[in-house]
């Protein structure tokens, strides 16, 4: 991942949107790879500061390996406007020296009171070769039997793999608060998911040209099944994909997404701020 996120952080920022009227979360960012600094740098504060300018006033910050999550919840100690998560990514699980010792220090830091999720975790068959796979479903399991233990939503990160992990999730039981990050299935999988109370979470992939069956899929989803995120640095919404995504993009997204659902964009905004305090808590 390394290698892709330094490809990401000499991008150009996307210009600021028209501010919303109601203010919402952004439910997945990686603000470390935008600012490449301490959690507590001025950087980070202007990264929070041009979000709040354009009505988004929280952040999860997501954790995708042991190092990284630590900065996690550094950067929610420092900023009262920001959550965390924590967890091994699934590209990063199956090549880590010692899984047993990261996964040790992900349960330690899920205990930490400002820790609201753990993930992103899940399955990866497009970066993970076959041999690799068995060792990223069984750090799956252990993420997925850590967010039960603790009473934390679980925040998936699932691509080429639906199938796989949904078969997953019910095997093991999925937790209360399921999440999928930056859904990237079509409309049978939302059908599926919404059945069994999963949230479906929507990123800039959503504008992108190439991607008719997510907006077939977003129509389909209740409202309280519904969170928006910008998986920050990545996947910037159109008309500005490519360039360095921020938690700031946020409004083009839900705009995007008012329209293809017909609903009124101040009420959208609203349900996906209530859910995201009914799933990881208040930030304050």
């Amino acid at each position: 991942m390394a290698d892709r996120h330094n490809r990401d952080i000499d991008r150009q920022p996307a210009p600021l949107p028209e501010p919303l009227n109601v203010m919402c979360v952004d439910a997945h960012a990686h603000i470390e790879i935008v600012t490449n600094t301490a959690p507590d740098a001025p950087e980070v504060g202007r990264v929070l500061d041009q979000a709040k300018s354009v009505g988004i006033d929280r952040i999860v910050q997501v954790g995708y390996s042991a190092e990284q999550s630590e900065w996690c919840v550094k950067m929610a100690e420092s900023w009262p406007n920001v959550l965390a998560a924590v967890a091994l990514h699934p590209n990063e699980a199956p090549v880590v020296a010692d899984l047993e010792a990261d996964l040790a220090i992900i349960e330690r830091l899920a205990n930490h009171p400002r820790v609201r999720a753990i993930g992103e975790t899940g399955l990866d068959f497009f970066r993970t070769e076959p041999e690799l796979q068995e060792r990223q479903k069984y750090s799956f399991r252990r993420h997925i039997a850590l967010a039960k233990s603790v009473n934390k939503a679980l925040v998936i990160h699932d691509r080429d793999a639906h199938r796989d992990v949904l078969d997953v999730l019910t095997e093991e039981g999925a937790p209360e608060k399921t999440i999928f990050h930056c859904y990237s299935g079509d409309a049978d999988m939302a059908r599926e998911c919404i059945e069994k109370g999963y949230i479906l979470s929507f990123a800039g992939t959503l504008t992108f040209k190439n991607a008719p069956a997510l907006r077939d899929a977003v129509k389909l989803v209740p409202l309280d099944q519904l969170l928006v995120e910008t998986d920050s640095p990545f996947l910037a919404p159109m008309p500005h994909r490519g360039s360095l995504n921020t938690p700031a993009q946020i409004p083009t997204i839900l705009r995007f997404m008012a329209q293809e659902r017909g609903e009124d964009l101040d009420t959208l905004a609203a349900a996906i701020s209530n859910n995201c305090e009914r799933l990881f808590g208040s930030f304050a």
